[in-house]
C-alpha cells in the first residue's frame, strides 16, 4: 500500500476544511483553523492532528510504524 501524504483536515468547531500535505518527519501536534482561528490538539490517544481530524492518518501510522 502506498502512503498518502494529503489529509483534509476539518475543524470541529466551525466545520472548515483545508486539504494539507502532511510531513514524514515530524509530527504535527498543533494545527490553527483558517476560518475561525481555533488551535487544534490531537485528541487523547492520537499522536498528531491528521489521525484526530485528518481525512487519511499520519504517514508513520499508515506504515504501522510508532508515531514521534
Amino acid at each position: 500500500m502506498e502512503v498518502q501524504l494529503k489529509s483534509e483536515i476539518t475543524c470541529p468547531n466551525c466545520g472548515y476544511q483545508k486539504l494539507e500535505d502532511m510531513p514524514t518527519n515530524a509530527c504535527r501536534f498543533f494545527y490553527e483553523c483558517e476560518n475561525c482561528k481555533m488551535v487544534l490538539k490531537p485528541n487523547e490517544g492520537d499522536c498528531c492532528v491528521y489521525c484526530s481530524f485528518g481525512t487519511v492518518a499520519c504517514p508513520p501510522i499508515q506504515e504501522n510504524k510508532s508515531c514521534c
